[in-house]
């Protein structure tokens, strides 16, 4: 019987709120530039723009509550996003379908060396270095749809130290849930244990070691990162 040539990597889950079970996390799918003040903030027409996706890794994420300020970068942004989280999925998924595939949300900060990823837009190159390090998803425990239905609407907000940096609403997504997945199941073979990080609102800006980071969505929850 053949065996692995050297050790398996653990598998990347993420705690269930209520339960000990684990969901275990396959892909991670990033949307860009979903809100359109944060896509006016960063120089672009949102109006003109088709859905975009760049990924993490599934080790990338975190649900210790720490982000250790990354090495190579002096510019580290935060930006608070609604996490969907996929029980089941397919390919050519119809928009009126897309919602019977999710399992459940959490609330993420794409954690971003903005320098980083800026140098690489400025080369035409991809933005994995900017946004596929260690550690870059730190994440709350899920919670599944049946707990708390499908969350359209409501506050999505990050404090920053007590500051409120970040406030929208998840109304004033782009590209709402059913349109991402189906989006994605037209490129994709998606899966169970696929997270898709929604966007973010305006607001985004620099962290410094020592700050305390709440990232809040109405009918989700809130939860606390530390920079260290």
């Amino acid at each position: 019987m053949p065996t692995y040539a050297i050790p398996p990597h653990p598998q990347a889950v993420s705690p269930i709120t209520g339960t000990e079970d684990l969901f275990p996390v396959r892909r991670v799918y990033c949307i860009g530039r979903n809100y359109a003040d944060h896509a006016i903030e960063m120089g672009h027409d949102p109006d003109k723009e088709p859905p975009f996706f760049f990924q993490k890794n599934p080790d990338n994420i975190d649900t210790s509550g720490v982000f250790p300020y990354p090495e190579k970068s002096s510019d580290v942004h935060f930006e608070v996003e609604l996490v969907v989280a996929l029980q089941s999925g397919g390919r050519d998924i119809p928009v009126q379908q897309a919602m019977d595939h999710v399992y459940g949300y959490a609330i993420a900060l794409d954690m971003t060396r903005r320098d980083l990823q800026s140098e690489m837009k400025k080369m035409g190159r991809p933005w994995e270095i900017g946004k596929a390090f260690e550690r870059s998803a730190p994440m709350s425990p899920l919670i599944p749809a049946e707990r708390i239905g499908h969350p359209t609407a409501g506050a999505i907000t990050l404090h920053q130290n007590g500051e409120l940096r970040q406030s929208g609403d998840l109304n004033q997504m782009i590209w709402k849930v059913p349109e991402m997945i189906a989006y994605l199941s037209q490129y994709y073979d998606i899966a169970a244990g696929d997270l898709i990080l929604s966007g973010t609102p305006a607001g985004v800006g620099p962290v410094a070691k020592g700050d305390v980071l709440v990232g809040a969505i109405d009918g989700v929850g809130q939860f606390e990162v530390t920079v260290i």
